[in-house]
Order: structure tokens, then C-alpha cells, then sequence
């Protein structure tokens, strides 16, 4: 039976009579034992009861026509694809790797696949690679032994051994430094690791799900990314859409972030004007979902009457083509009969960029990086050359 399934357990029925074969049956992997004299008896309490904590909670059933899907709102067919993968790996334990935009919401995705999965009842452990220093983020994952460094004044467990039994999500897996890819490596092919400072062989298990932004063959073939972790990572991949290729969940994403504030009684809203609604559809939403999101909390809190109407949105929403300025060429700029100076205009353009970066990311230096297409340090440094606001931002 361990064969066929392993890890599951084994509970055996004995007329009490051999104390001895008990004994034996226990040293043999056997879970547990009680005393059954056959069906004329009911079943043991103790079986009944070990039945009832073993039993994994029914995950909650998933509502795609209605477009809610364990926690994800969409009814287009780009992220009905995406409900659908998500039922057919969220039972397996195998390994997964979600890409897709900032913003698309990769962590509410992992939530959906540890809902659906036999791990329901264990934890769901997330960590933002990209968030937490590097010289902190190997003690994050796999804890530490007392003195392993300045102020470890006692040992701690990681985030791996916090997350047995359960589901330990990866968050921008890509800003991981190559030492600690070697360690993750290892886990993914042995289930097992060492805390920082420590000697002691520590076994979890743990389904990983790791997520990323990153085109990661391209940061393989680059070199910042081993290919065999790719490989381990990327069993079964999730690709999440923007928001632009799929506009129609848009007015279904904006009434339930307003319903959200109505319930705690922060807005005077109720509704939102058609002219308003054609507007954010139409917008090209570079940030995504947690761009309308931010959008709409600020819409909310500051509104003034029930109803949000096209005045009442911030003037690059106005626009008569927002969804093209995206692609815009700057085919149409022209250069004034006395010249330019074209170190000045650039400097300006790209303040303005950071800026508008750092707004869409609420402040959020690694997702303004990425949102740039630079590497943190690099925003870092042009923010405190620059001397921009952002610069005092997390």
C-alpha cells in the first residue's frame, strides 16, 4: 500500500490477543492499531476518529460562470484557460511555475492551486524572493542554528520547514542569487537542506510553486538562471494573461473592487458612469489588475458623489486613444526651429517614467524596476541621482 501511495497511512485491526504481531506491526510502518473483534462490533472510536483527521476539508467548490474562481474574478476565455489548468494540476503535487506580468495576480493563483489541492489542510507559506535582502533570504527559507550569525541569538526554522505538509510559494524565483539557486536545487531534487550555520539533514515536504515576471529562458540563456533549476521549476507551467488581452473582466474587476469598499462604508459610490467604464476598458493597463485595483481604492476614497464619471479620472484615462499610447512612436514630436537640447528632454522623459513607475507600483522599488525593465540597484541609483521622491520608497 506505501507502495502504491506513498506517504499514506496504514491503521490495522487486531482481536487482542497477540500483543506480540501488535508490536511487530507497529515497528513495521504501521500507523496506528486498535482492537476489533470483526462487523458484529462497531468500529473502534479510536479508527473512527483517526478517519475524521484524516480526511483533508473539501475545498470550496469553484464558481467559474459566475466569474468567481477561488478568489479570482474573470469570465473571459484567456483566464477560463487558466481556471481550467488550475483544476486539473491543483491535484497533482507536482512542481509549478506561474509567469506573467506584474500585476496579474500570480499569489491569488497559488492560492486557487493549494485550495484545490490534497494539501488544503496544510499551510501555504509565501515568499517575495525579490523582496527581502540576500544576504537574509537564505535564512528566510531554511532558518538558522543559534550563533550562525551576528544576533541569531537562538536557532529558527525557515519558511521550508514551516511550510510541511502544505505549499511553499515562491514569489519572484528569478531574483534568487546563484548560491541559493544550488540550495533550492537540492530541495527540489532530494527534499531536503541544512539551516544556515547548521549540520543537521533537515527532510520536508513541501509542494513548490514558484512564480516570476522574468522571461526565465531568457535569464538562462544569459546565464543569471541554471537551467536545471529552470527545468525542475518548470514542470507544469501557468501563464497568466495581462489584463489588456482580456478588457471584457475589466467592468467585472471595477464593480467588485467598489462593492469591496461599499461594504466597509469608505466610498459614497455605487456606480460608475458608461463613458468611465469604455474608458478604463479601453486603457492598455501596463500595471494590470493591481493597477485598476489601486485605481479604484483611490477613486473610492475620494469620491463625492454615488456615481464615477469620466471628469472624475485621472487625465491619461481622458485621452481619445489610450490604448494605443503604449505603442506611441513619438513619430508626431517636433523639434522646435531653434533646436533642443536633447540631454534635457531625455532626462525629463525618463523622470517622468520613474515617477509614473513608482506610482503604478505603489511605491515598490523591485516592481518599479521591473515595470522599467532595469535591475533594483540600477533604479536605486538613478533615484538618488535624480534626487526623485521614490527614493525614500521600500
Amino acid at each position: 500500500m506505501r507502495i502504491a501511495r506513498e506517504g499514506l497511512p496504514i491503521f490495522c485491526t487486531c482481536n487482542g490477543a497477540d500483543v506480540g504481531r501488535i508490536v511487530e506491526a507497529v515497528r513495521a510502518g504501521v500507523s496506528d492499531c486498535a482492537v476489533w473483534r470483526g462487523p458484529s462490533e462497531p468500529l473502534p472510536e479510536k479508527l473512527l476518529g483517526w478517519l475524521r483527521e484524516s480526511v483533508p476539508p473539501e475545498a470550496p467548490s469553484p464558481e467559474p460562470e459566475s466569474g468567481h474562481f477561488h478568489g479570482i474574478l474573470g469570465r473571459s476565455a484567456a483566464i477560463r484557460k487558466v481556471f481550467d489548468l488550475i483544476s486539473k494540476v491543483g491535484v497533482t503535487s507536482s512542481t509549478i511555475l506561474i509567469t506573467g506580468e506584474s500585476g496579474t495576480g500570480k499569489e491569488l493563483v497559488c492560492r486557487a492551486i493549494h485550495r484545490t489541492s490534497r494539501r488544503a489542510g496544510g499551510p501555504l507559506i509565501p515568499v517575495n524572493c525579490g523582496a527581502i535582502p540576500e544576504e537574509l533570504l537564505e535564512s528566510e527559507l531554511f532558518g538558522h542554528e543559534k550563533g550562525a550569525f551576528t544576533g541569531a541569538t537562538t536557532s529558527r526554522e525557515g519558511r521550508f520547514q514551516m511550510a510541511d505538509g502544505g505549499t511553499i510559494f515562491l514569489d519572484e524565483v528569478s531574483e534568487m542569487s546563484p548560491k541559493l539557486q544550488v540550495k533550492l536545487l537540492r530541495v527540489l531534487q532530494e527534499s531536503e537542506f541544512e539551516r544556515v550555520g547548521g549540520n543537521k539533514t533537515i527532510r520536508v515536504d513541501a509542494r513548490i510553486v514558484a512564480a516570476t515576471n522574468r522571461d526565465l529562458e531568457k535569464s538562462v540563456a544569459s546565464g543569471d538562471f541554471r537551467e536545471d533549476l529552470y527545468y525542475r521549476l518548470n514542470v507544469i507551467p501557468v501563464h497568466l494573461p495581462p489584463l489588456r488581452e482580456r478588457r471584457e473582466d475589466i467592468p467585472l474587476l471595477v464593480h467588485s473592487f467598489i462593492r469591496r469598499f461599499q461594504e466597509k462604508d469608505l466610498t459614497p459610490l455605487r456606480s460608475i458612469h458608461p463613458d468611465a467604464m469604455a474608458a478604463l476598458s479601453a486603457f492598455h493597463w501596463p500595471g494590470n489588475v493591481r493597477e485598476l485595483e489601486n485605481l479604484i481604492e483611490r477613486m473610492a476614497i475620494l469620491a463625492e458623489r454615488p456615481e464615477l464619471r469620466l471628469e472624475d479620472l485621472p487625465e491619461r484615462f481622458r485621452s481619445s486613444s489610450p490604448a494605443g499610447a503604449r505603442d506611441k512612436d513619438f513619430s508626431s514630436l517636433d523639434i522646435p526651429e531653434e533646436g533642443i537640447d536633447l540631454r534635457n528632454f531625455m532626462d525629463r522623459i525618463e523622470n517622468q517614467l520613474i515617477e509614473r513607475a513608482l506610482e503604478m507600483s505603489g511605491g515598490v522599488k523591485n516592481r518599479a524596476a521591473q515595470l522599467l525593465g532595469l535591475n533594483r540597484t540600477t533604479l536605486v541609483e538613478k533615484l538618488k541621482k535624480k534626487s526623485l521622491e521614490g527614493a525614500k520608497a521600500v
